[in-house]
């Protein structure tokens, strides 16, 4: 066991000591799960710029806060024309209304005003923004427009008569429409994640995967310079050779996930769910991503195929397994081919964790899948390995 540990101690000090290695290990995968929040932060909500000209109103405010209560919409005030058209440009909001100076006063003495919105035309969310704040202000004229016809025919008080219209009016629409999704919701429990939890989630996975195959290279360089046939000219089987390489590459991932997990905690207030749960995923999916590296290093001859192929298998198994996008955008056979990946069981694994606060318990099946992924792959790699070594 001792000769165990310490091959694999060289193998993670031999990683430790690329600069580049470090840098994709610690330093990138923080950085993108920061720049996936900043871009998509506000998880699926529509973004509305507001722009209140003057000192606003009650009528201001009101418009303000029927256009806050639609439907996954997120309203984000501005104080200037200027800053809220650079918004929508850069695309920071999906759409902006500026409410004029003159709207209280227009709206009580009976004038006329224009409220105006501002979006891009080759934006269908823009579109859709357009047409859902242009139902907000018809049902806010439609008080204001009877009472000022109350007003006209009666003579009464205007401020009365909307009080009165606005209490009446809802009471007459009779006809209304309901909507109701059929079958599953598409991204159950989205809304409760915080800002960087999805893509944390998704980068911790595709990463650690990344960097175990990244290692592969270190044990081709160690078949190729001779080093394991010296260690095997020496008191030391191939069965623990093997097993020192795969206790090296399992550290390696490991010490990655747990340094993502226990950052972003840290940084970014990600939720990891179930303590225990999600110790037990990262523990198995290094397993994984060891079995994966072993099997490449057994199978390629130089470190020039390991990582170019490395590379592209790595962000193609994340890419199909749901690393790069919600796995529930797919299609239902594109999912069921996600299913031969082992990421995709590890990510559904942590979205039952995070977004169905499940426990260790809840998460047995796709722990075992997992495990099973890493019995193959390691038992696979370890008999390629020992004919690469003895022959």
């Amino acid at each position: 066991m001792r000769k165990v540990l310490s091959i694999g101690w060289v193998n993670i000090v031999r990683f430790m000591r690329e600069r580049a290695n470090l840098f994709f290990v610690f330093a990138f995968p923080l950085l993108l799960i920061l720049l996936l929040g900043a871009m998509y932060g506000s998880g699926f909500d529509t973004k509305v710029g507001v722009l209140v000209e003057g000192d606003g109103g009650s009528q201001a405010d009101r418009l303000v806060a029927a256009i806050e209560d639609l439907e996954e919409t997120t309203v984000v005030e501005f104080d200037s024309v200027a800053g809220l058209t650079d918004a929508v440009q850069r695309a920071r909001v999906d759409g902006g209304v500026v409410v004029p100076q003159d709207y209280e006063s227009a709206l009580s003495g009976g004038g006329v005003t224009q409220v105006t919105f501002i979006g891009s035309p080759a934006d269908q969310t823009a579109q859709l923004l357009q047409v859902s704040v242009g139902e907000v202000l018809a049902a806010e004229m439609a008080p204001i427009r009877a009472a000022r016809f109350a007003e006209v025919a009666t003579g009464g008080s205007f401020a009365e008569l909307l009080s009165q219209a606005r209490t009446l009016v809802p009471l007459s629409q009779t006809v209304s429409v309901t909507y109701r999704e059929a079958g599953e919701p598409l991204f159950e429990g989205f809304d409760q994640l915080g800002a960087f939890d999805l893509g944390a989630t998704q980068q911790l996975v595709l990463f650690m995967f990344l960097t175990s195959l990244a290692g592969s290279a270190a044990l081709i360089e160690t078949r190729r310079l001779g080093v394991a046939r010296r260690m095997l000219s020496t008191p030391t089987s191939t069965l623990v050779v093997v097993g020192g390489e795969a206790t090296g590459r399992f550290a390696v991932a490991l010490i990655q996930g747990v340094y993502i997990v226990v950052g972003t905690l840290l940084i970014f207030g990600v939720n990891w769910g179930d303590p225990l749960g999600a110790v037990a995923i990262l523990i198995v999916f290094a397993m994984v991503g060891a079995g994966a590296a072993m099997l490449m290093g057994s199978v390629f001859h130089n470190d020039q195929q390991a990582g170019g192929l490395g590379v592209l298998l790595a962000l193609g198994l994340g890419a199909l397994g749901g690393s790069m996008v919600p796995i529930e955008i797919f299609p239902e056979t594109i999912q069921t081919v996600a299913k031969l990946t082992p990421h995709s069981w590890a990510i559904d694994a942590f979205s039952e964790l995070v977004r169905r606060d499940g426990t260790l318990v809840d998460i047995l099946p796709q722990l075992g899948v997992l495990l099973g992924f890493a019995a193959a792959l390691i038992l696979l790699a370890t008999w390629r390995l020992r004919r690469v070594l003895t022959r």
